[in-house]
């Protein structure tokens, strides 16, 4: 049974490729709608261009309202009937009220091994702690943030000379290996970890 996937953007959407890329043949999902919270979100070209269907829920209406923007997203969430939602840079908090229903239907993937470093400026922090590596991690949405049944983990070395941008450009490469795979398992039904190097 294919599982119909909703992917939730920000930004740029490179994850969002990989994962729409990647849904092809054999795999046992198969894109049926990227959501952007802005009109802006340059993914939602790649998106059209890849043929997913897109639509934008666009969060500054609903400023200090959350709930209220959460039953949007929902409401156009249903429209598409998706089974598995995976956030892709998606840089808004959801609250329990919009994660418990999708809880073991939702992915996230985040920029550190988690439970290191959750919330924002992951690689300023792993730099600034001294680490020797650092990397990313999908797990499943649980209502607290960054947090859940970790899926998978890819890491990656710091090296001498590294800046925040170097690190998050190394980690980005890993992610788009990572969260394909993880996906794929997932869709199957399979929540066995992945660990890359």
């Amino acid at each position: 049974m294919t599982k119909r996937v909703a992917i939730l953007i920000s930004g740029g959407g490179s994850n969002m490729v990989k994962l729409v890329e990647s849904m092809t043949g054999d795999h046992p999902g198969r894109p049926c709608l990227v959501l952007a919270n802005s009109a802006d979100a340059g993914g939602l070209q790649k998106a059209k261009n890849l043929g997913v269907p897109t639509a934008v829920v666009d969060h500054r209406p609903f400023k200090g309202d959350r709930p209220a923007f959460e039953a949007a997203l929902q409401d156009t969430l249903a429209e598409h009937k998706p089974d598995i939602i995976c956030l892709a840079g998606f840089m808004r908090v959801l609250t329990a009220g919009f994660v418990t229903p999708w809880q073991g239907r939702m992915l996230n993937i985040h920029p550190s091994l988690l439970p290191k470093y959750r919330g924002l400026h992951t690689h300023a922090r792993a730099l600034e702690a001294g680490d020797t590596e650092h990397g990313c991690t999908v797990h499943e949405v649980t209502p607290a943030l960054d947090d859940g049944p970790i899926l998978g983990q890819a890491r990656v070395p710091i090296r001498p000379g590294d800046t925040p941008d170097i690190l998050a450009a190394r980690v980005l490469g890993q992610e788009h290996k990572l969260y394909p795979q993880v996906l794929a398992r997932f869709a199957a039904g399979d929540r066995t970890t992945i660990m890359l190097k």
